[in-house]
Formats: structure tokens, C-alpha cells, sequence
């Protein structure tokens, strides 16, 4: 059975101030280029139309967005190959990061899979209390993603990579002001969060362009 050792957990916790700056804020300087992080993107690279979502995984609108909206944004649009799909993760807390990292660890392959396990169960790991609570119920996601308990551990404890996701996550947001989530960008423009029916006829406009 798996199951994350409170020693992991501390180890985790370091990897997380490491990768933050002395004053704490989220938006400051990090150390690691962001250069370092991986892209996750569905669709066709060739699509006239790019659709960029900003969320946080322990944000609920977040998950309304990903239960509501995205099937029908996926069999209409992404798999048809209407538009390419963008997702950037945005860290309001330690506990967003930490999904982040076990989304990261099953790869661009499996990381939307994962991603949705994430979001499906948000009410379950990011109440599960204790920080070792909230990371082994993590693991327990990225388990059913076929992901090993020592990988998961590696994972977590990454503080160069943690380190990249935060200076990334920080370039992301101050360059398309970002400041709530979820935040869509339609071909470089900004939008706030919208139902299926709202985004179909915004793409639907950008594609008959």
C-alpha cells in the first residue's frame, strides 16, 4: 500500500520554502529559470485559435470549469483539432504545488489524465487535513496514473523544478495580468471565467475569422 512517510513530507515542506523567496510572496524573483518547464498543451499546433486556461488546482471555479466546461471544450474543439489548448497552472498555496508536481511526474503524456483525477477529487485531498494527509492522498492519484511511491517521493522533493514552476508561474501571470482563476486567454486576449455556451460562441467568432 502506498503510503508518503512523515519524513517525506518535511522534506517536501523544504523543497517548498527553498523554492520560494525570503519575503514569502508567490510573484518574487525565483532562482531557477523558468525555461526549465515543460508546457502542457492538447490539440493541434497548427490551429488558428489558441486558448490559454490559468487555474489552481484547490480552486473550486477551477473545478467547475474542468467537470463543466472542458468535456464539451474537448470533443468540440481540441480533439477536432480546432484550437490548441494551453494550461498553466497558478499557485495561490503549498497544496496547489504539491498537485502541480504529481501532475508534472506522470509525464505530458498523462498529465491531463492525472490533471483530471486532481480536479474530480479536489473535496477529498484538500480536506484531508494534515500536510501528510493532503501529500499521500496526492499519491494515491498519482498511483492510479501508474506512478511509483519512490517516484512520487523524487517528485515532491524536486526543489529545482520547484524552483522553475514558481519563476515560471510568476513570468506567466505578471506578463497577462493574471489575478483570479480561472483566467482564459483567446488569442492573446483575456477573459474571465465563462460557461461552455459563452466560450463556444467567443471560439466559434475567432474561427470564422
Amino acid at each position: 500500500m502506498l503510503n508518503i512517510t512523515r519524513r517525506a513530507v518535511v522534506a517536501v515542506l523544504s523543497a517548498v520554502i527553498l523554492a520560494l523567496p525570503a519575503t514569502g510572496s508567490w510573484a518574487q524573483d525565483a532562482e531557477t529559470p523558468a525555461a526549465d518547464v515543460i508546457e502542457m498543451t492538447m490539440g493541434s499546433d497548427d490551429a488558428t485559435v489558441t486558448v490559454i486556461e490559468y487555474a489552481s488546482f484547490t480552486c473550486p471555479h477551477c473545478q467547475r470549469f474542468h467537470s463543466d466546461v472542458m468535456p464539451q471544450l474537448k470533443a468540440n474543439y481540441i480533439d477536432t483539432g480546432k484550437i490548441k489548448f494551453v494550461f498553466r497552472e497558478v499557485y495561490f498555496d503549498k497544496y496547489g504545488m504539491w498537485a502541480s508536481l504529481i501532475a508534472r511526474c506522470a509525464g505530458p503524456d498523462r498529465y491531463f489524465g492525472v490533471s483530471g483525477l486532481i480536479f474530480d477529487n479536489l473535496n477529498t485531498w484538500a480536506r484531508a487535513g494534515s500536510d501528510l494527509a493532503v501529500v499521500n492522498e496526492l499519491s494515491k492519484l498519482g498511483a492510479m496514473a501508474g506512478l511509483e511511491s519512490d517516484e512520487i517521493q523524487a517528485c515532491l522533493q524536486d526543489g529545482d523544478k520547484l524552483g522553475a514552476l514558481v519563476g515560471w508561474y510568476r513570468d506567466n501571470v505578471t506578463r497577462d495580468e493574471v489575478n483570479s482563476t480561472p483566467t482564459l486567454i483567446i488569442n492573446g486576449v483575456k477573459h474571465s471565467n465563462m460557461s461552455y455556451d459563452e466560450l463556444s460562441a467567443l471560439l466559434d467568432e475567432q474561427l470564422a475569422n
